[in-house]
């Protein structure tokens, strides 16, 4: 759901007071998504959606985050207000928020507000939703997904390993490397098969190494079926002896 849906809900919720409200709210909103704004006037639209605390004013105030302006102090300013507001939103930012990731170019500024209204558990679940968005295909930025898988390098669940799982097929290089990390975090030997058919058909030599490390370190038994492909897909500095990765 997006600013301009928020607005329609609105309206038909409170047909008499509604009209003058999402005015306001839909100035504030251009002033704050505008660049080439008067400082003074976007910082004094920020101000006031922050202080209105409300799914709608949430969803305005993610856009100030899909540009930069000089000087950096006024950059970072702003995008502090902006943050404050949509955090004082609480829950209700959740939506706003899904729905901004799903387009955004970086998730710097949404995955620090998901982690200040929400605590660890319903934290990392909201990166699950967030990430079931994306697929395995060629994106023109993949930065959202490096982050967010990146972001779950540390976590050991099972539904962290079933969700990021797929994606050590993903097309970009970049994703695949953080997934093997992320993967191998879980230190779970059920991983094994996937991780050795991704060695087997990787082409980077970057995340080959990163799985030579990680076979090297769990020393899980390469199922049978694999070794042989296994043993030529190893990057140099490692080997295959008998069933477990080591390095050379």
């Amino acid at each position: 759901m997006g600013l301009f849906d928020f607005l329609k809900s609105k309206k038909n919720s409170d047909p008499d007071q509604a009209p003058a409200v999402d005015k306001n709210l839909a100035r504030l909103a251009r002033v704050t998504a505008d660049k080439h704004a008067q400082t003074y006037d976007r910082m004094e639209a920020i101000q006031e959606l922050a202080g209105q605390a409300t799914p709608e004013a949430a969803s305005a105030l993610l856009k100030r985050f899909t540009f930069y302006v000089d000087p950096s102090i006024t950059d970072q300013e702003e995008k502090d207000v902006a943050f404050r507001g949509i955090v004082a939103a609480g829950e209700g930012a959740l939506q706003p928020i899904r729905d901004f990731a799903a387009r955004a170019e970086s998730l710097t500024w949404p995955l620090k507000i998901l982690h200040e209204i929400l605590d660890e558990d319903a934290y990392i679940g909201e990166l699950l939703v967030i990430l079931q968005r994306f697929d395995i295909e060629y994106v023109k930025n993949a930065e959202p997904k490096v982050q967010l898988i990146a972001a779950l390098e540390g976590v050991k669940r099972p539904d962290v390993l079933e969700a990021v799982t797929p994606f050590l097929e993903d097309f970009d290089e970049p994703v695949r490397f953080h997934v093997v990390a992320t993967v191998f975090a879980q230190e779970s030997p059920e991983s094994v098969e996937p991780v050795c058919t991704a060695l087997v058909a990787e082409e980077s030599v970057r995340v080959k190494n990163r799985i030579g490390e990680g076979l090297a370190s769990q020393a899980w038994p390469i199922p049978h079926a694999l070794r042989a492909d296994v043993a030529r897909a190893l990057p140099a500095g490692f080997r295959l002896d008998g069933d477990v990765v080591k390095r050379a």
